[in-house]
């Protein structure tokens, strides 16, 4: 090794030291911050969940969503191929898979807000139980349900070439398939998983429905991405919305002591057989829109709307330059 190459290493083992005890002088600081990181979540507004009992998991609500859209749509999302020969061993074993799962995080959801009430749980075991089993016997007719909104979806695109297609594909049908899930445990009083599972859907999605809306069948969300349905809205069967369409709360109401009233309609209703096109905003718990209406793009309503109407804003004079 020549004199410049021992110079270079000698230099290099310098640099090396004075990194370490740099880096050690910043992990001592480290461990005051630290203390103080821990002491701070002793406050009231550090939000924290520490306890003997585990919080609903974020990962087990993907896997029931996997799960359940596999008992959905046979054969479309199942992990192995699904044949005649082993068609009922995948659908039996799929079934026990997702009930354990629900079960599980059923119990869960709901000892996190006995806990967070300040309340007694009892019976939490036997509850998660009860509603789990109470979704598996939904799914039959959850997949009518939903063989109408993929007919209607298909009879209302011309560039859709199959069913298929639009199982695989189709946003709006993977946003409504899970909100119809997760309305099942809403209707069950199942605390905080609904909701978990269709905020999941909204973020893969860009559609944003709460499980505590009423829609009915026939259902189609085209495009899809932008919308945002309330949770008191009510809809009715074979309504069709388009991107960016919000059906939303026009104001809040407060107490005596400035907090929002909750559980009073905020959201409007649609009757049977409406279109409401892209980027139409509907607000308002005492908003309807009537039967067989067509909302053009981009009206805002606050009011009620006759069943038949059409409602559209003027057209704009756009400027044309040559």
């Amino acid at each position: 090794m020549s004199p410049r190459d021992n110079g270079r290493s000698a230099e290099r083992r310098e640099t090396c030291r004075y990194e370490a005890h740099a880096e050690l002088a910043y992990r001592e600081r480290l461990e005051t911050v630290t203390e103080a990181i821990i002491q701070d979540c002793s406050g009231q507004e550090c939000h924290t969940h520490i306890g003997f009992e585990p919080i609903p998991s974020r990962q087990a609500v993907i896997e029931i969503i996997d799960r359940v859209r596999e008992l959905l749509f046979p054969g479309f999302f199942s992990r192995d191929p699904v044949d005649p020969v082993n068609y009922r061993y995948s659908i039996g074993g799929g079934a026990t898979s997702l009930f354990s799962l629900l079960a599980e995080q059923i119990q869960r959801s709901i000892r996190h807000e006995c806990y967070r009430l300040d309340r007694a749980c009892s019976n939490c075991e036997e509850l998660g139980l009860e509603a789990a089993l109470a979704v598996m016997e939904s799914i039959p007719d959850l997949r009518r349900i939903l063989a109408t909104d993929i007919r209607a979806t298909f009879d209302g695109d011309p560039a859709a070439k199959t069913t298929d297609e639009i199982v695989y594909s189709y946003p709006g049908l993977q946003a409504i398939a899970v909100y119809r899930v997760a309305h099942r445990l809403f209707e069950l009083g199942v605390p905080m998983l609904p909701r978990m599972m269709t905020e999941h859907m909204h973020g893969i999605t860009g559609i944003d429905i709460h499980p505590g809306a009423v829609i009915g069948e026939g259902f189609v969300i085209d495009h899809g991405t932008g919308v945002v349905i309330g949770e008191t809205c009510r809809i009715g069967r074979r309504v069709k919305l388009y991107q960016g369409v919000t059906l939303g709360a026009l104001s809040f109401a407060k107490d005596e002591n400035g907090m929002l009233v909750k559980g009073i309609k905020r959201h409007p209703d649609v009757e049977d057989n409406v279109v409401i096109y892209a980027g139409a905003t509907i607000l308002g718990g005492d908003t309807v829109i009537g039967q067989g209406a067509v909302i053009g793009g981009n009206v805002w309503l606050t009011h009620s709307v006759p069943p038949g109407a059409k409602v559209y804003n003027q057209t704009p004079s756009p400027v044309i330059r040559t």
